[in-house]
């Protein structure tokens, strides 16, 4: 088998190495380390292997907290040292601006650290029966494949939700139905804790009664959807619909549905919201849009500092939760909500939101490329993005400073999913 000597990382926390030009792709290997790899992919430009044997161990190596870790896809980093997967997202961010756009950023922000296990309060877990044996095994997916990993335990979890991975093989096994039960989302607020069954069959009344003798047990909440998201509802008849997640530094409280999207690490929400402020600095007076807007996650500490905001988002669901969330916060009269497909924002659309001071853009990962193309004349002085994918944030910020005039004055890292290859980054543009 070929040797190598890993040079760098790439953003999904591969080591990268040269064979004569070519770059080698290696899971499971870290900067400085000489090994030797085998190739599972290869093209003309490019290899895809994986770590074999290590000769030469790099000193931020540890050993995985997991032992599911390399047969779970879950995370790919737990054998890098926590400081050193940031720095490494930190890189990851700093190449995408200049290999992509060809921009640096004046200043790179300190990174936003927090819990590095334990944080998941967020998961989707998958469901599957074996044919071969009838066994029920829940768990995330297997790397590079479809199957579920035999797995006891998930050190991202929260203990508690950890813990009931096995528990939860039995209540599937005993239900009439197991095999339809696809998969079960985690979804944990400040109050209580929701387990929601994907259920693709009705359940019977003893199935019902099973799963909630299971949450009485286990002090959770149990839902089913047998359908879309507007189908999921609790199992015991008149149960209280909504969680909550609190902003104390905002003095805030927003509830949502197991089905609405909200961010999987509770504490970095509150610290990259800080730092969005922070960088944004609402007045009292400016008027703000906060575009992908959600259930009024950033909107409403914006409202909060006393500026008007408005929020726009592609899903009814969504604006209407933000424009409950807003009354629940007593902050009904600085702001309001639009339902827009900003994917097909025009300068025309835009301008239908009014005269703007400033701007916060939270997209998904496929970015805001029609909002930045869409920002005319009388675009708001100051940017507030934060993205979810370092190559979608670089073409938009090539957009803003080659074509809009701003510049790109500092951006950084939040280490929003620890363990894994996910980057969460925020940058601040201002006109020129």
């Amino acid at each position: 088998m070929p040797f190598a000597l890993v040079e760098s990382l790439d953003h999904e926390g591969r080591g990268v190495a040269h064979d004569e030009g070519k770059a080698i792709f290696i899971e499971g290997a870290l900067p400085g380390e000489q090994v030797e790899y085998s190739s599972y992919r290869k093209k003309r430009n490019f290899e895809q292997a994986t770590c074999v044997q290590i000769f030469k161990p790099s000193a931020l190596r540890v050993t995985p907290r997991c032992e599911f870790f390399g047969v779970c896809g879950g995370c790919s980093m737990q054998h890098l040292e926590v400081s050193a997967q940031v720095a490494a997202k930190q890189r990851v961010m700093e190449n995408a601006f200049w290999h992509i756009a060809r921009v640096k950023p004046d200043v790179v922000l300190p990174p936003i650290y927090g819990p590095a296990w334990g944080y998941r309060d967020r998961a989707r877990i998958g469901v599957r029966v074996v044919p071969e044996t009838g066994a029920v095994l829940v768990g995330f997916h297997e790397k590079k494949s479809s199957f579920i990993a035999d797995m006891s335990s998930c050190e991202v979890l929260p203990r508690h939700i950890s813990a009931l991975l096995l528990p939860l093989r039995a209540l599937i096994a005993g239900l009439s139905v197991p095999d339809r039960i696809s998969q079960i989302d985690v979804c944990a607020g400040s109050d209580h804790s929701v387990l929601m069954l994907r259920n693709q069959t009705s359940l019977t009344a003893q199935d019902e009664a099973s799963l909630l003798a299971f949450g009485a047990t286990h002090g959770l909440r149990m839902w089913l959807q047998p359908g879309g998201p507007e189908t999921a509802h609790p199992v015991r008849k008149g149960e209280e619909a909504y969680l909550h997640y609190t902003l104390p530094e905002f003095g805030l409280s927003l509830r949502f549905r197991p089905t609405d999207f909200t961010q999987v690490n509770v504490h970095i929400n509150r610290l990259l919201i800080r730092r969005a402020m922070q960088l944004l600095d609402p007045q009292s007076g400016e008027r703000i849009a906060d575009l992908f807007c959600g259930l009024g996650n950033f909107s409403l500490p914006i409202a909060a500092r006393g500026a008007m905001v408005v929020g726009v988002e592609g899903l009814a669901s969504l604006t209407q939760r933000a424009s409950e969330n807003a009354a629940l916060n007593g902050l009904s009269e600085c702001s309001e909500f639009r339902v827009a497909n900003l994917f097909e924002a025009t300068e025309k659309s835009l301008a239908k939101l009014g005269p703007l001071d400033k701007l916060l853009i939270d997209p998904p990962r496929d970015g805001a490329m029609a909002v930045c193309n869409a920002l005319g004349k009388q675009a708001p002085r100051r940017i507030v993005y934060v993205s979810c994918n370092p190559a979608t944030l670089a073409r938009d910020a090539a957009i803003l400073i080659k074509e809009k005039g701003y510049r790109l004055c500092s951006a950084g890292v939040a280490n929003m999913f620890p363990q894994t290859s996910h980057v969460e980054s925020i940058a601040l543009f201002e006109r020129v």
